[in-house]
């Protein structure tokens, strides 16, 4: 191609075709992602202060109360190495604390601060407004469906 010559403009104006990624379940997944994660940073990322991992780890902590971090590694499918990370980064921000546990000392359990819970509750009661945004595009019946499929996706 020349300096005079024009790109070809084929299929600007119409849908692009996808190939072999219309049939690729990560692909689907990877733009649906988009999509939710700034809805995230939007109601609950920039306003909070949380990544999408801390805001998970808060409201497991605040829907059970203190749990050991092999219970939290486990849900929040992070390794050892990736847990310790977190809840050190957590516990400097006073969001959390490791405590001893009352039925085997020898282990800890991880409860949430005052201002870890203030964190957790704020942030609670944002997501609702970060979901209203998907929730028009999707019947009751398919967003059932749709969690019920992605907990089958990841192995639940």
């Amino acid at each position: 191609m020349t300096d005079s010559e024009e790109p070809s403009d084929d299929g600007a104006n119409g849908e692009l075709g996808l190939g072999p990624l219309g049939d690729l379940l990560g692909f689907h997944l990877a733009r649906a992602t988009l999509t939710t994660t700034a809805l995230f940073e939007r109601h609950i990322g920039k306003p909070f202060g949380l990544s999408k991992v801390e805001f998970s780890m808060l409201m497991l902590l605040l829907a059970n109360g203190p749990l050991n971090p092999k219970r939290l590694a486990h849900a929040l499918a992070l390794t050892p190495p990736k847990m310790t990370m977190l809840l050190d980064r957590m516990q400097a921000r006073e969001l959390l604390r490791r405590e001893r546990s009352e039925i085997d000392r020898r282990s800890q359990n991880v409860v949430l601060t005052a201002e870890g819970e203030r964190i957790a509750r704020g942030s609670a009661a944002a997501a609702p407004a970060s979901e209203a945004a998907l929730n028009g595009r999707l019947s009751r019946a398919e967003r059932a469906m749709l969690l019920e499929l992605l907990d089958k996706v990841a192995g639940g």
